[in-house]
């Protein structure tokens, strides 16, 4: 493995708590953006861009909680040129036990007349006493000329040297309107960089009003720059900021092109911060979203689904364990071919050959013309019918009571089937749903953990049908289970017990059942 020189460090620069909460309609209180800076530690992003002090009283207080309570990044706030908002930035940031001062002012043309109300020789001289005050107080300062890609490119170079002559250790270049082509935007930080003198780190601040703030951001790190600012899922003013995970993937899986440039990012954890965020802030991710997306690993045509089962790498660059997104998805659809079909069904606990699986196959397709979404409980009654048995499982369901309320330990009682046999069994829980689970667990003495699960309204009104998709998962087998019901507890339980139902099948099987001596077996699929 290649040594990866310090000089070619990439910081990150992660401003998701200030520039991705300027978002329209985001706002995160306190326990949020600390919960949200926690995680990014986690994550391992250099410097948080925590807030901007002065712009409100929540806002002092959420970065001033952040600086007691996150260690491991450099505790960023941001502040305008004006002085008194200088000190209250300070006093936000200083218990962190590394600290970033933030300031800005705007040097393009339009910027000075018609906000500032501002001569160029007024900025310049604004910009070198902001620095030189936020020096007495940290010797990591940051200074950025807003509206840089807009701005007269002699004029900004001269801001920045007397930005860097007043002590600045960081010049970032924003592209703040996402003005910038990628071509231009890194031909622009190499300019900067041959005619700004002085011992600094040169960084990239990119938006993206015409889709380019990640490719102009990679533009500046081949051009030198080694901080790139982001968020993460891209969130920010307008159509939001370069997007941390594409960033960053996008060096590590094309470091042959970029050469030397590394981040020190715990990709693993990417697929941790991405719903994080989204949950928090209520912006969702969007399905085929770079690295993070719920497709973003998913396969449903037929020559992509037979490829990634052959070989991952024939449709994928990266691997989704490595941004933390478990395994390569082969969703059933249309498009499916044979292959993923006859896959899915052997991690099912069927294995069809020849006529069996031919005869299932054009059923599945015919299904798949009529249906948008194919459920395993679809794919087991087509595949029951075809070869001419039916799926009995261990256990049904017979009744599930619930008592509760605010003053009451939530306490379900649940009664199942086991060939004939009632199972009656009480448990307390969290919640009535979690009371459940530990019944049905006690009842089949069946443990494990739960994966995942989500519960949606298949229609509206009070009278909805609540769909259960779970994963429960024992001694590395997992199974998925789903449940509907009108009742949001009897739905869970359903779904929980469809997926011990499934794991008790394969255990019982000893691995995927082999039905191999049915009538139409052929050796290949």
């Amino acid at each position: 493995m290649a040594t990866q020189a310090a000089n070619d460090r990439v910081v990150i620069f992660d401003t998701t708590l200030r520039d991705g909460e300027q978002s329209p309609g985001i706002s995160l209180d306190q326990g949020e953006k600390v919960e949200i800076a926690e995680q990014l530690a986690r994550l391992g992003v250099d410097v948080i861009e925590a807030g901007f002090p002065v712009a409100s009283q929540g806002d002092f207080e959420a970065v001033q909680a952040i600086a007691a309570a996150v260690d491991g990044p450099t505790i960023c706030g941001l502040s305008r040129t004006a002085l008194a908002d200088i000190d209250r930035c300070w006093e936000a940031i200083q218990a962190a036990p590394r600290t970033r001062i933030h300031t800005f002012i705007a040097t393009s043309e339009i910027h000075m007349r018609e906000k500032l109300r501002m001569t160029p020789e007024q900025v310049r001289t604004e910009a070198a006493a902001a620095v030189a005050h936020a020096r007495q107080y940290t010797d990591d300062v940051e200074f950025s000329p807003e509206d840089a890609s807009r701005s007269d490119f002699d004029f900004m170079c001269e801001v920045l040297q007397a930005a860097v002559d007043a002590g600045a250790t960081t010049l970032n270049i924003p592209d703040t309107v996402g003005f910038a082509i990628p071509a231009e935007f890194g031909e622009r930080i190499r300019r900067i960089r041959e005619r700004v003198t002085g011992d600094y780190v040169i960084s990239a601040h990119c938006h993206n009003d015409l889709g380019l703030a990640v490719a102009n951001s990679l533009a500046a790190v081949e051009a030198g720059a080694r901080q790139v600012e982001c968020t993460v899922n891209g969130i920010g003013e307008r159509a939001g900021n370069a997007a941390m995970e594409e960033v960053v993937m996008a060096l590590q899986v094309r470091g042959d092109f970029y050469g030397g440039p590394w981040t020190a990012i715990n990709t693993g954890k990417m697929a941790r911060a991405s719903p994080m965020v989204s949950s928090l802030t209520g912006y969702p991710v969007q399905y085929n979203k770079a690295v993070v997306g719920r497709n973003a690993f998913a396969h449903e045509a037929g020559i992509h689904q037979h490829g990634v089962l052959a070989k991952r790498e024939t449709y994928e660059i990266m691997d989704p364990a490595a941004v933390g997104q478990g395994e390569s998805q082969i969703v059933l659809g249309k498009h499916s071919g044979r292959h993923a079909f006859a896959d899915t069904l052997r991690k099912m606990g069927y294995e069809l050959h020849g006529d069996a699986l031919n005869q299932a196959f054009t059923r599945f397709k015919e299904l798949a013309d009529r249906k948008v979404q194919l459920t395993e409980e679809d794919l087991e009654a087509l595949v029951a019918e075809e070869v001419g048995d039916t799926v009995r499982y261990k256990y049904t369901l017979v009744s599930v009571s619930c008592h509760g309320g605010t003053n009451e330990t939530p306490t379900t009682t649940v009664v199942l089937d086991q060939d004939g046999t009632k199972l009656e069994v009480t448990a307390t829980g969290d919640g009535m749903v979690e009371a459940a689970c530990t019944a049905i667990k006690q009842a089949t003495g069946i443990d494990g953990r739960l994966t995942d699960y989500a519960v949606t309204s298949v229609t509206g009104g009070v009278d909805a049908l609540a769909d259960v998709v779970l994963r429960f998962e024992v001694d590395g087998h997992s199974m998925p289970g789903r449940g509907l019901s009108t009742d949001v507890v009897e739905a869970s339980a359903r779904a929980f017990l469809n997926a011990i139902n499934r794991i008790v099948r394969v255990a019982d099987h000893g691995g995927p059942a082999d039905r191999s001596n049915r009538p139409g077996h052929i050796d290949t699929i």
